[in-house]
């Protein structure tokens, strides 16, 4: 059985509420590669020079990357040589196996929070401004709330009043505790004041939000430096999760703003918000391959709830359910 086979069978065993949001998350994405690898594959009886470069077309406008596509596609034509394979669906079961690969090859594939065994775990939050931040910190406290778990907010953000404004309408909405600090206050302080409740507390998360732009990179890795220096000192290895916030409909843009936050700080995992809007899916394995950094969670819609562990083999599926 093909890994596309497999992943299909797979998920007709499986609970369907996360499939049916992953498959109805990635419609435009699934529309855009898999229909276009599906007419593709119609076009040619037998797969020629011509047919890798309009694979390779298919890929770069997925925003898979360009450095990423051509290495996948080498691979696929070594592997296809190598089988003897010149039928477009065989190639196609070929690219999957290859993309797969691609991902799993970078290392361990976390998803959800590792929580500290004493203490209050604390997640620090970066991201530019307008990517989403504060919607995905309200999802992120939601779900770990719903599973049982003491959650706090700590409104760091304090260069953008409307941030604290909104994490704390936030907050009362899903009724749970947030410390914040006056206009332009310090950061660090309202950090160090956040990390200090939660363990007066016994909160199991503390999610901390900080500025999503500063003047300079200099003055942004300063003040995420202390910041992460007075959780630290208040809280033994805290930050102990850091997540950057992507928009996935700002495409090769989003990988940009990844290497330059991963410079700054030690991202430990991406989410990627507005999923359901891009008909780019590709932008997933674009930042995988370019920083090695796995995406977390992904947005796949508007409600509290729309906020789903990254699965490989979901993500998978929903790019080529249909093809």
């Amino acid at each position: 059985m093909g890994l596309i086979s497999f992943i299909k069978d797979k998920f007709n065993k499986k609970d369907k509420e996360v499939d049916e949001k992953y498959v109805k998350g990635m419609d435009k994405s699934r529309k855009n590669f898999s229909s276009k690898l599906s007419s593709l594959s119609r076009s040619y009886k037998k797969v020629n020079q011509e047919y890798f470069d309009e694979l390779e077309e298919i890929l770069i406008e997925s925003d898979v990357g360009v450095s990423l596509t051509i290495k996948i596609i080498e691979e696929v034509m070594n592997e296809a040589k190598k089988r003897k394979v010149d039928n477009p669906d065989d190639i196609n079961e070929i690219l999957i196996e290859k993309m797969f690969y691609e991902y799993t090859s970078k290392g361990d594939i976390p998803s959800d929070i590792r929580f500290s065994s004493s203490g209050p775990t604390v997640l620090l939050v970066v991201g530019a401004n307008g990517v989403g931040k504060t919607t995905s910190i309200a999802k992120l406290a939601y779900r770990y709330k719903n599973m049982g778990k003491s959650v706090m907010l700590c409104a760091a953000d304090t260069f953008r009043a409307a941030a604290v404004e909104q994490l704390t309408i936030w907050a009362n909405r899903l009724e749970i505790p947030i410390v914040n600090g006056d206009s332009n206050a310090d950061p660090a302080s309202v950090a160090y004041e956040g990390a200090k409740k939660a363990k007066e507390d016994n909160i199991d998360l503390l999610i901390v939000d900080t500025a999503g732009r500063l003047q300079t990179k200099t003055n942004l890795m300063d003040e995420l430096g202390k910041i992460k220096r007075v959780l630290g000192k208040e809280i033994p290895g805290a930050p102990h999760e850091t997540f950057l916030i992507i928009d996935g409909t700002t495409g090769q843009n989003g990988v940009i703003q990844a290497k330059q936050f991963n410079e700054v700080a030690e991202i430990s995992g991406i989410v990627l918000t507005k999923l359901d809007g891009t008909s780019k899916g590709g932008i997933i394995l674009a930042i995988r391959d370019e920083l090695g950094i796995p995406v977390r969670f992904v947005g796949v819609g508007e409600k509290i709830d729309d906020l789903v562990e990254f699965d490989l083999d979901q993500y998978l599926y929903g790019l080529c359910v249909g093809a």
